[in-house]
């Protein structure tokens, strides 16, 4: 089983007992904001979701990883490698992602995670380039993206929702894990 341990955050597998704090992740309006149109999802929505990225991991060795905070035991959310086939324009690629609970915003997390994520893309899984996606306008995403050293790519448009997306990449052989 895949773990990664931060000084404050266990990176690890999908279990059980997850579904329900995701489900109330993907039922806060103000997390979904930026993510597809918008809507919240509720918990049929989150197995299928958390039963796609176990698929993943089996299909491409890595996915997106249940976040646990060490101290408490509670998750947090995900962060995480993922194809990004909603957007072919980008293809072949790799995308780091996140996203977690409101509670958990503004404390560093994000960024921990998405830290030790490009470690395992370079040191673990041997990739060489990752892309992170996201929506014009998500300042907070772009402060955890600026973190990470990744620069812009290119902007393009979701291509169902046709808002602004804003793509940008890292060479991982100039990462500084």
């Amino acid at each position: 089983m895949t773990e990664i341990r931060t000084p404050r955050l266990l990176l690890r597998r999908w279990h059980d007992d997850d579904l329900a704090p995701m489900a109330d992740i993907n039922a806060d309006p103000r997390v979904m904001r930026w993510i597809d149109d918008g809507s919240v999802h509720g918990p049929d929505h989150t197995a299928e979701a958390i039963e796609r990225w176990e698929e993943e991991w089996e299909e491409e060795g890595f996915g997106l990883f249940a976040v646990e905070l060490l101290a408490s035991g509670e998750l947090a959310g995900f962060t995480g490698l993922s194809v990004p086939g909603f957007l072919p324009e980008v293809l072949p690629a790799v995308a780091i992602s996140w996203r977690l609970g409101t509670q958990y915003w503004g404390q560093g997390y994000a960024s921990e995670a998405a830290h030790a994520t490009l470690e395992f893309a370079l040191q673990d899984r041997g990739l060489d380039r990752v892309i992170s996606i996201n929506r014009v306008g998500d300042d907070a995403s772009e402060n955890v993206i600026e973190k990470l050293g990744m620069v812009p790519e290119r902007e393009t448009a979701h291509p169902v929702y046709a808002y602004p997306l804003r793509v940008r990449t890292i060479d991982l052989t100039e990462f500084q894990a």
